[in-house]
């Protein structure tokens, strides 16, 4: 049987996790329902499962290789491609933000205004995806997928530190794609039912696995996001002042970087926020969300005066 501990060893606490998606439908759910039941599996590990026994099913970039770099002037089949952009997690008292703009870029164009970034994986932790959007939604699924897998395979979840290693597995398969320019950069961020706090992971295209002590951001306007949360941040930050460092992190990025998404109020698209603590992972409503935007916004006209 698999070893768990390859992964960072195994936890008792967790409760039913909820595998739907709000994104794009997914093809390995929708065929991977009707597998049948084998007892000759031999492994815990979804991901090597597809590969070795449904190789037809696993998320597969090679038709690109031949057409040379995306980001090369000499290919014009980039244009056509979305890419999400910035992302960001920050710890709070209680637990830890993990959020995203919504925008996301075709070239110099605007590809996609309501894209999700941000993907619960179980009822403590969540990913947060920027690059190349296909690939972005299918390892975050994949990831996901993994979990539940796992935990119905060996009876036991993964700690958060086993997922975070996990997910350096993927990226690390994901690298030949990543050569030609269809990378995916996550941020990994849960709640340490062990530790008793919310604990950030960042990664690079190679797998790297390193831990945040603070916050991070990372995609287009990561950089700009990263300063705000610079000046922002607190330790042991209340929920509410953290979250508008998280908004104002997003506000700052999109002024500076053209392919960061800000807030939209005309059509009402505002950035994706969520909370991971001991209760589990909460969503921030829209309607708070613009609410400390109207402050923020109200706060730099008085600026002006």
């Amino acid at each position: 049987m698999f070893n768990t501990s390859l992964f960072g060893g195994t936890e008792r606490d967790f409760s039913e996790r909820d595998s739907k998606f709000t994104a794009v439908p997914f093809r390995i759910s929708s065929h991977t329902d009707s597998l049948p039941p084998s007892p000759d599996y031999g492994s815990s590990d979804f991901h090597e499962l597809l590969k070795r026994k449904y190789p037809h099913l696993a998320p597969d970039f090679s038709h690109f290789f031949g057409q040379g770099r995306v980001s090369t002037s000499s290919t014009n089949w980039e244009q056509s491609i979305p890419i999400g952009t910035t992302i960001l997690a920050m710890k709070y008292k209680d637990g830890a933000f993990i959020a995203g703009d919504r925008q996301a870029v075709e070239g110099y164009q605007v590809g996609e205004r309501r894209i999700e970034k941000v993907y619960k994986t179980d009822e403590y932790s969540a990913i947060a995806i920027a690059g190349v959007a296909g690939p972005c939604i299918e390892m975050a699924k994949l990831f996901q997928i993994q979990l539940e897998y796992h935990e119905k395979q060996e009876g036991v979840s993964l700690s958060l530190e086993g997922k975070a290693n996990f997910l350096s597995g993927l990226i690390r398969s994901n690298l030949s794609a990543a050569m030609v320019g269809l990378v995916v950069i996550p941020i990994f961020a849960g709640y340490d039912l062990n530790r008793k706090i919310g604990r950030i992971f960042k990664y690079d295209v190679t797998g790297g696995r390193y831990e945040e002590v603070d916050y991070y951001a990372t995609g287009s306007g990561g950089k700009d996001a990263r300063g705000t949360l610079k000046k922002r941040y607190r330790p042991n930050i209340e929920r509410d002042e953290g979250l508008k460092a998280i908004l104002e992190a997003i506000w700052d990025a999109a002024d500076e970087d053209l392919a960061t998404g800000g807030p939209d109020f005309i059509r009402d698209i505002y950035p994706t926020v969520k909370t991971i603590n001991n209760s589990g992972i909460e969503n921030v409503s829209d309607s708070e969300i613009k609410q400390v935007y109207e402050l923020l916004i109200n706060a730099l006209k008085e600026s002006k005066k």
